[in-house]
């Protein structure tokens, strides 16, 4: 699987000519499932945030609303109930998994409750493009900074990547670079402190910042 791991998106031109590289093809080709999840598990997200990625468009331009061939909907919190030999299809069938931000430690239980990541080693060529959570999700932890479900055991992700990542630098009063500054001294791995306009693009390991804003490497 390709990743493609931002703080808000694909919101500028560099990170846009990334996500085309990434796909083998133009936007408007290309098949794109969003997966909700890590809304329900943030208590700032709910019902709206759903709808407005869903909706797509004005609502939101930088991720549901790029303008793809098709786009539908993957609860994860649905596939417990249904047949694998139904929703893995539709997975496999998609170019792209828009995968939007929240909690990322309740997608992390979702994803392995769902079985999507066992799915993963399997789609070498699907790309991946993570919001906030949804790209945290694929790190080895979070740190307890940004540990939002109360169910948590505890700030472990899924370990896809070998590095952890603070998003939204400088786009809140708690995320300035001196905040994160004290997260990753307690992180234990590398990690990246990322904002709205810079994402790290992962292909077969390799990491590549893609950047038209600010971002900090520590470790």
């Amino acid at each position: 699987m390709k990743l493609l791991l931002t703080s808000g998106g694909v919101t500028n031109a560099a990170i846009h000519a990334a996500l085309v590289r990434m796909l083998g093809k133009p936007v408007a080709e290309s098949r794109a499932l969003c997966i909700p999840t890590a809304q329900w598990g943030h208590p700032l997200c709910g019902p709206d945030g759903v709808r407005r990625l869903a909706a797509a468009g004005p609502a939101s331009p930088h991720l549901t609303g790029l303008g793809w061939a098709s786009l539908g909907v993957l609860e994860l919190t649905a596939l417990p109930t249904i047949d694998a030999e139904r929703w893995v299809p539709w997975v496999r069938q998609a170019d792209v998994l828009l995968v939007d931000g929240g909690d990322a430690t309740y997608l992390a239980h979702w994803m392995r409750a769902s079985g999507m990541v066992d799915l993963l080693p399997s789609l070498p060529d699907t790309v991946w493009v993570g919001v906030s959570a949804g790209s945290m999700v694929m790190t080895p932890r979070i740190g307890s900074w940004f540990v939002e479900w109360p169910a948590a055991p505890d700030d472990r992700t899924l370990g896809v990547v070998d590095f952890a990542i603070f998003p939204h630098l400088d786009a809140f009063p708690t995320n300035t670079r001196a905040h994160a500054e004290q997260w990753a001294a307690d992180i234990g791995v590398p990690a990246y402190a990322i904002d709205e306009q810079t994402a790290l693009a992962v292909v077969d390991g390799a990491v590549e910042v893609v950047s038209e804003g600010r971002w900090v490497r520590f470790g």
